[in-house]
């Protein structure tokens, strides 16, 4: 092998670990928190990768016996481990499954890449040779530089295989893990732990059993079975895609986990409402029959004192104008047009003002006509969820500012046949987003229990074509519900 091809294949090699190391920093720097500036961590622990690989295989080169393979593989493991322990906050359960993911995806994409290559690379080498043979290209430099280029070019397209498959699977393993944060417990830990490890077991027993020696002479596994080029290959694209799939199918779990939370607290919603619907209308039935009988009785009353000593009168009649001044204030303080909103408002109120008094609750733009067919309990849950979520960051910034102004603004506003609800609220301007993610995410402990307030309201949104959107500027958050009115005869069909 010419001096050329030994320095391309070194580049190759050191381009190899290079972006092996970036894959490392890449993976491990997605799920753990660095120990440094992320920044500075993720580029030494690239080049710490590349370089202890790189001086590991030079102090340690490839040998025939398998032992000394099997040794390798140990070792190789070992030094992930400590290189993830150095440059990340690496003593949780995850990071058991990314070091076994990882190296398991690094064996199978190697011998992946090495196994579907090496029949091409036979026949590229015996299609020059019979080309020398017949004549049609003789032993020249021209001829040689060719077999030199042939070499290089398959080198580095077996290079560039491992990279793709290793770059495509651990992308994926990110992207379909789902929300880091959010701790993984045993049961889900053992669900995607066992693939990798079973994958990365199999690649350390064909690194023990890929290579043997006959008659002095090294012999690749395949070589001597030659079914084993296609079942290799499958056996480890399989494993690939388990540990792949695990990962996809923890996600799906915790979605279909998370879809059953919202569910339940959406089927409980509705009840809470209905109940607490007939509940008030009986009570605003009593309080308003009441209230008329009470204003006949005072009325009468009032007559009679007139008729009485003057003095004992006017007292008579300071007394019953406080009662009747009472009487005023059994009605609800809210008046939106709907009774169950009004309901809802006037004991979310009485409640935010137990924990945060000086709470300014605005609910003059609230009008909810007859016009208005939406289902009360649909319009109970929407304002019920949205003011939860408006008193949670009211409560938080009162914690963090305890002189800043805290309010809460409730909009609604008709355009045709499009019903449109806005809540502004303050808040401490600090918003949690994570990647794709629709809406923002829960501070609240209990994630899984949590969060799942505005897809519930977006859920209902839906049911009336309508949709939810949310901003957050200059310290106050914006939720906006459009929803499209039915129109009466909709409003029987259903």
């Amino acid at each position: 092998m010419s001096s050329t091809i030994r320095i391309t294949f070194w580049l190759l090699d050191m381009a190899l670990v290079l972006v092996q190391g970036y894959y490392f920093q890449y993976f491990f720097g997605s799920f753990l928190e660095p120990r440094g500036k992320e920044r500075f961590t993720g580029l030494w622990a690239a080049v710490s990768y590349g370089v202890a690989r790189k001086g590991l295989n030079c102090l340690w080169p490839s040998k025939y016996t398998g032992i000394l393979m099997l040794g390798k593989e140990l070792v190789l493991l070992l030094l992930l481990v400590v290189l993830v322990l150095c440059f990340y906050r690496a003593f949780r359960g995850i990071t058991l499954f990314l070091t076994a993911a990882f190296q398991a995806i690094l064996d199978i994409s190697v011998y992946t890449g090495v196994i579907l290559l090496d029949k091409p690379v036979n026949l590229a080498f015996a299609l020059w040779e019979w080309l020398g043979r017949r004549g049609t290209l003789a032993l020249t430099p021209g001829w040689n530089a060719a077999m030199d280029l042939t070499t290089v070019g398959i080198q580095a397209l077996r290079v560039a295989l491992v990279l793709v498959l290793m770059g495509l699977a651990l992308g994926r393993i990110v992207t379909d893990f789902g929300e880091k944060d959010v701790p993984t417990g045993r049961a889900e830990l053992q669900f995607i732990l066992l693939p990798a490890l079973a994958g990365l077991v199999l690649c350390i027993l064909l690194r023990v059993i890929m290579i043997t020696v006959e008659e002095d002479i090294p012999v690749l596994l395949y070589q001597k079975y030659p079914p084993l080029a296609l079942l290799l290959p499958a056996i480890l694209l399989l494993s690939l895609l388990s540990i792949l799939q695990g990962v996809r199918a923890r996600r799906e779990l915790l979605n279909l986990g998370r879809e059953k939370n919202s569910r339940m607290l959406l089927e409980k919603q509705v009840e809470e409402m209905q109940t607490h619907m007939r509940e008030q209308e009986r009570l605003y039935s009593d309080r308003k029959n009441i209230r008329h009988d009470m204003k006949n009785i005072l009325s009468v009353i009032g007559s009679l004192a007139e008729q009485e000593n003057p003095r004992e009168s006017r007292e008579l009649q300071e007394y019953l104008g406080a009662l009747g001044q009472t009487m005023e204030e059994l009605e609800l303080p809210f008046h939106t047009g709907n009774q169950v909103v009004d309901a809802l408002l006037s004991r979310k109120f009485r409640e935010a003002q137990e924990i945060l008094p000086g709470l300014e609750l605005d609910v003059q733009r609230l009008i909810l006509p007859s016009t208005v067919r939406v289902r009360s309990y649909d319009l109970g849950i929407l304002l019920g969820n949205a003011l939860d979520n408006a008193f949670a960051a009211c409560v938080k910034l009162r914690c963090q500012e305890p002189e800043a102004e805290l309010f809460i603004r409730l909009i609604s506003f008709q355009r045709g046949e499009l019903l449109f609800l806005r809540v502004e609220n303050s808040f401490d301007g600090r918003v949690i987003r994570k990647p794709g993610a629709e809406f923002p995410a829960t501070d609240k402990q209990e994630r899984e229990l949590h969060g799942i307030g505005m897809p519930n309201m977006k859920r209902i949104a839906e049911s009336y074509q309508g949709a939810v959107d949310w901003s957050a500027r200059d310290g106050v958050f914006i939720l906006a519900v459009m929803l499209k009115n039915p129109s009466s005869d909709e409003d029987g069909q259903e």
